[in-house]
């Protein structure tokens, strides 16, 4: 089934049933597959009203979206309240550093993007001092 048809399925599901959290999480999900992504956002807003059941996959998407669409601050607000959810989630984290970036705001992205680094232990063992400088990336001696 092409992602066309599997949303022209999910739109003739809602019409049964218009609250349907799951029907609309995966239309918003099928839009933005199909590069719809404007399309897509109304169906994450009420799929988070109506009660989505993966609300990490959900806020992670409408917060992603928001910022291709250009509306970063929107997806930062976005990412926080999905983070109130799901306090610490590196994903949510890693999308909200773009967010910041998209708004000028390059340092507090690094020292987020730096902090996920330090706590998921990908820094060879170096994770004490990236997370040293994430707070202090000017520090010189």
């Amino acid at each position: 089934m092409t992602d066309e048809e599997l949303r022209e399925r999910l739109a003739n599901l809602l019409t049964r049933d218009q609250s349907d959290p799951e029907v609309l999480r995966q239309i918003a999900y099928t839009n933005d597959a199909l590069g719809n992504e404007h399309e897509a956002l109304p169906y994450y807003e009420k799929a988070l009203e109506v009660g989505a059941s993966d609300r990490l996959g959900t806020w992670t998407g409408y917060g992603s979206t928001l910022r291709v669409c250009g509306r970063y601050e929107d997806a930062l607000a976005a990412f926080d309240k999905g983070l109130s959810e799901f306090p610490g989630d590196p994903g949510l984290r890693t999308f909200r550093a773009m967010a910041l970036h998209n708004l000028g705001r390059h340092r507090e992205a690094v020292q987020d993007l730096l902090k996920i680094i330090a706590e998921t232990e990908q820094v060879g063992g170096y994770e004490r001092a990236v997370d040293f400088y994430a707070e202090n990336l000017d520090l010189t001696v």
